[in-house]
């Protein structure tokens, strides 16, 4: 399970609203709803993220660890 606790508490320390990401980086709504939910989005769309907000990809996500989930 990936977890972007880390994606929001940056947002709030740079001022940057969800909906301005949304613009920043590119994403869909639907993207940002997967992302407020902790699913997993594209390595595509977390580097888009990491380029707007100017971090690496630590910076904004983790994997919680704990269950494996199984491969499909």
């Amino acid at each position: 399970m990936v977890k972007y606790i880390k994606l929001w508490k940056l947002l709030l320390d740079k001022q940057i609203k969800k909906t301005d990401l949304l613009e920043l980086a590119n994403i869909s709504t639907t993207t940002l709803a997967k992302l407020s939910k902790n699913q997993p989005v594209s390595m595509d769309v977390m580097v888009r993220i990491c380029r707007a907000l100017e971090c690496d990809i630590g910076d904004v996500m983790e994997v919680a660890p704990g269950e494996q989930e199984e491969e499909e």
